[in-house]
């Protein structure tokens, strides 16, 4: 469903992404995990047809990004860590609008609208202004907005960002229920909490480069920490195993 070939990106002399390749197959929740600017974000923001590659190719469900951007942009659902929204629309009149987009048949339209804004607790705002909205609501609204379109393909940064316990466990489920489906994720996150109990296999991204792919077992593997979980394995890939001696020293200092 996604192929990621080579993909490079660079920033004047600075290289964000360097030479990623990786496949997402169809029913799969694939975690994309990194610290603080190894490259994540604009990995994504190349897979939702944000940002140019300087170099590689990504494929959507046999659509090439380059040569046919609005068949790949059609066929995938994008979630991003901080959404922008058109403020002076009502929940419902930009939900409207991505389902005018994505060519939504006006039935299915309003049946997919009344079920998740009633699931996210949005039905008594759905006619108030976006710029009324908190964070949490704005979040729930593209959530809906991204689940309403039934897209083949969803790509998701940082999911959980400001949702209540209530609204991320119904998220996680509808992300396993999505992909039973046979819907591809691909999802980035920080929380190893989340990723191990969601994702498939993991790709861990560090430097620009990916550092290791697979599921928690071959991790675990190349890690050489078979009875560990996922954080103490993402520290111990990502060269950051000395945080624990920082934390004991913390502890001892008081």
């Amino acid at each position: 469903m996604i192929e990621i070939d080579h993909l490079t990106k660079r920033f004047g002399s600075f290289t964000a992404v360097d030479d990623v390749s990786l496949t997402v197959a169809r029913g799969e929740i694939f975690g994309f995990l990194g610290p603080n600017g190894a490259g994540k974000t604009t990995t994504i923001k190349m897979l939702a047809g944000l940002l140019k590659p300087d170099r590689g190719s990504i494929v959507i469900r046999g659509h090439d990004m380059a040569a046919e951007p609005l068949a790949c942009k059609q066929l995938t659902g994008y979630i991003p860590d901080r959404p922008y929204l058109y403020e002076k629309l009502t929940g419902f009149e930009f939900l409207q609008f991505i389902g005018s987009l994505y060519r939504v048949a006006p039935p299915a339209f309003r049946k997919s609208t009344d079920y998740f804004l009633d699931l996210f607790d949005l039905n008594d705002w759905r006619h108030h202004l976006i710029e009324s909205y908190s964070h949490g609501m704005r979040q729930k609204l593209i959530m809906t907005a991204a689940f309403m379109i039934e897209s083949p393909v969803i790509v998701v940064d940082e999911p959980m960002v400001g949702l209540d316990p209530k609204s991320a466990r119904i998220v996680k489920e509808l992300f396993k229920q999505r992909a039973r489906q046979g819907t591809a994720i691909f999802l980035s996150t920080h929380s190893l909490e989340i990723a191990e109990e969601l994702c498939d296999r993991i790709g861990i991204i560090l430097n620009g480069r990916l550092k290791s792919c697979g599921d928690l077992a071959t991790l675990r593997r190349e890690a050489r920490m078979q009875e560990s979980d996922l954080e103490d394995i993402f520290l111990e890939l990502t060269g950051a195993f000395e945080l624990q001696e920082v934390i004991a020293a913390l502890k001892r200092e008081g």
